[in-house]
């Protein structure tokens, strides 16, 4: 790919994966094709088109109404996409839906991805920028899967807020070799973890890189203080 040669958008693209997200140890070749398929300038609110490609988290505001909810800085969803190491024919359970660009990645990389939004705000603009994009593989439900979510399993689950602590009810819907991709702790304390089922009652987690990131919507956040 030549870079002198792109347009506006498409050099901002090619410097966003470029110059932030492969430092970041993001090399894998099928989510660096995703990074640049996925348009993800459609996906941010219009007030925010301008800082798209910014290493940033975007405040998603729908109708000028602030949601209290961010994009998160786009090495960070990328990251957390590779971390998943899915397979095209994975089931994919994503925990907050946000804007709908970090499902669109997973459902470039996987099969079919079910998303689950306690907003219904953003799932209805979550809806709109996929069908907008021709993401057809990603299911978009309202309600608060921060304890599980129905009685599926999945090969992976994402979780795209921070939790104080693992919930054991999404750990127990990953198949035997799932993973769960998770940022656990409170600020400013939080680690990116990957949760691989094992067999059926045990669990291996490996810490992958230190963040801060809003804590996932309706979780509880410990008061106690030393």
């Amino acid at each position: 790919m030549n870079a002198s040669t792109l347009p506006d958008v498409e050099q901002a693209r090619f410097n966003m994966v470029e110059q932030q997200i492969r430092p970041w140890d993001v090399l894998n070749e099928n989510v660096l094709a995703a990074l640049f398929k996925v348009r993800r300038e459609q996906f941010v609110p219009p007030a925010y088109r301008s800082v798209a490609f910014s290493d940033l988290e975007i405040p998603l505001e729908i109708n000028a109404v602030d949601t209290r909810q961010n994009m998160l800085a786009p090495k960070i969803e990328a990251r957390l996409a590779q971390e998943l190491l899915l397979k095209p024919t994975d089931a994919v359970l994503e925990i907050g839906t946000g804007s709908g660009y970090q499902a669109a990645l997973l459902a470039e990389l996987a099969q079919q991805v079910t998303s689950v939004e306690i907003d219904s705000r953003l799932v209805a603009f979550a809806q709109q920028n996929l069908q907008l994009n021709h993401v057809g593989n990603v299911k978009v439900e309202t309600g608060d899967g921060r304890n599980g979510w129905g009685t599926t399993e999945y090969d992976a689950i994402l979780i795209t807020g921070s939790v104080p602590v693992v919930p054991d009810g999404l750990k127990y819907q990953l198949r035997i070799g799932g993973r769960m991709v998770v940022i656990v702790g409170q600020a400013p304390v939080m680690t990116a973890c990957r949760i691989t089922r094992s067999t059926a009652a045990s669990f291996e987690t490996v810490n992958l890189f230190e963040t801060i990131v809003k804590p996932l919507r309706g979780a509880t956040v410990s008061q106690f203080k030393f």
